[in-house]
């Protein structure tokens, strides 16, 4: 019999979580909750605890201490209920390749026990809803990447899942592709879907979560609202420099040169190559250095602002390592 018990606000709820493998301690004594109805970031470096937190919860890995608990459901008496109420999109593309969007889709949706007309329909349901409708017939080898990665997410959506795992979903996928899955992940909340959404690129996570977790060696270190997170780093400042086009300049020895700079902790570019953001501490106060930097480049300064810190030098600030792919 399954021991569900009540439900609340809070669909999933994490307790004490630990894993360890070995001497390594993946996770330790985590704690944190997500909301119904919540996109919820979930970010870390790598080897931070991250993936092994996810597949726990997937019901793929089993846990060493602690609670997990899905829609009501314990972990430890209900894992076959929980997996049937997940959908896993994983970062690694899991399809098949010589079979087509349709027959990828149906057989992991077959899985979860849909048979007949209710299977058939809701593969195509999936394949529209990812926009692959059309190509429902191409096999999966012969997809671009951002159509496999959207047929990825067709296949772990088409059993109609109350949780959804996205990790990574829009690596290595063009900004088009990038836009429709972004947009997709929207419609699966508005539906009654909860997320937990994983990614390295810090502008999706800023623009799409509800709230952040960001973990390190195992344990929470920050958990909250972008703007709560924020407030976190006191003792860090951006200056933002836009600078004039100059085709073929050096911007790893930019980087390089402006790093050594004392009081500057990164820099980094923005969305394009013409714009730095560069944190530094409240103690820097001359630009002369800064300025002189980009003369020596003949890089020419359209303005220079400061600015409060973003998601990524909180990340910065509370792991110490720079969020990367992997």
């Amino acid at each position: 019999m399954e021991n569900r018990t009540a439900t609340n606000e809070q669909f999933v709820t994490v307790s004490g979580l630990t894993k360890r493998f070995g001497d390594l301690v993946a996770v330790d004594n985590l704690d944190f909750s997500v909301a119904e109805g919540e996109i919820f970031g979930f970010l870390g470096p790598n080897g931070a605890g991250k993936s092994t937190t996810l597949n726990i919860i997937a019901t793929l890995l089993s846990l060493d201490k602690g609670e997990v608990s899905v829609a009501g459901y314990d972990l430890n008496k209900d894992a076959r209920a929980i997996k049937a109420i997940i959908g896993l999109v994983p970062q690694e593309i899991a399809l098949l390749p010589n079979l087509t969007a349709q027959e990828n889709v149906a057989f992991f949706a077959g899985l979860y026990g849909l048979k007949g007309s209710r299977l058939k329909e809701a593969v195509q349901k999936a394949l529209v809803f990812v926009g692959l409708a059309e190509q429902a017939k191409k096999r999966a080898s012969k997809m671009s990447g951002g159509m496999q990665r959207r047929l990825n997410i067709a296949c772990g959506i088409a059993h109609d899942p109350k949780l959804i795992i996205l990790d990574e979903p829009t690596v290595g996928v063009d900004a088009q592709s990038r836009e429709h899955i972004m947009e997709g992940i929207r419609i699966l909340r508005d539906r009654g879907a909860t997320i937990i959404y994983t990614s390295h690129y810090m502008p999706e996570v800023q623009e799409i979560c509800d709230r952040i977790a960001i973990i390190d060696h195992g344990r929470l270190v920050g958990l909250g609202t972008e703007q709560e997170l924020l407030r976190v780093v006191t003792d860090v400042k951006s200056i933002v420099v836009r600078f004039e086009d100059k085709p073929g300049f050096d911007s790893d020895g930019l980087i390089r040169r402006l790093c050594v700079l004392p009081d500057v902790q990164r820099a980094v570019f923005n969305e394009g190559a013409t714009e730095l953001r560069i944190d530094v501490t409240l103690g820097f106060a001359d630009i002369t250095p800064l300025v002189k930097e980009f003369m020596a480049l003949d890089l020419r300064i359209q303005s220079l602002n400061s600015e409060a810190p973003d998601l990524e030098t909180t990340f910065l600030a509370l792991t110490g390592r720079e969020l990367r792919q992997g």
